[in-house]
């Protein structure tokens, strides 16, 4: 299981990474994996705002759906559009062209509360990679 070392997990399975002022989210290599086959997301618009812990979309796979939840609070600054027609990438290349948004964070101290390598390959019972 791929657990990058530079990057910020959620008990949701959610992974940020930080560049700057911005965050980039996306679902991890282990939520694609239990998820399956993915085949639509709901993606959100440019410009709108995202709250920890709420909703900011959906993804949807041969398995099963679940609702996309945000770790940090901010403006939505980017959507991943080659998802919409190739939704499969977050399954290819969950950390890279699989990306799902960037957020213009409001509080970089926020990441402080989420969970990094080790203790995310703890709560899925693996060892991490990087």
């Amino acid at each position: 299981m791929n657990i990058p070392s530079d990057l910020y997990y959620t008990k949701d399975h959610e992974w940020v990474r930080l560049d700057g002022e911005e965050c980039t989210l996306g679902v991890t290599d282990y939520a694609q994996s239990e998820l399956g086959d993915i085949v639509y997301l709901e993606l959100p618009e440019v410009g709108a705002g995202v709250k920890r812990s709420t909703t900011f979309g959906a993804i949807e796979a041969v398995k099963a759906a679940s609702d996309l939840f945000s770790p940090i609070t901010g403006e939505i600054v980017a959507v991943n559009s080659l998802l919409e027609d190739n939704p499969e990438l977050i399954n290819q290349s969950p950390y890279e062209d699989g990306w799902i948004i960037k957020v213009k964070v409001n509080d970089k101290n926020i990441l402080d509360t989420l969970l990094g390598p080790a203790e995310y390959s703890k709560i899925i019972g693996t060892t991490t990679e990087g």
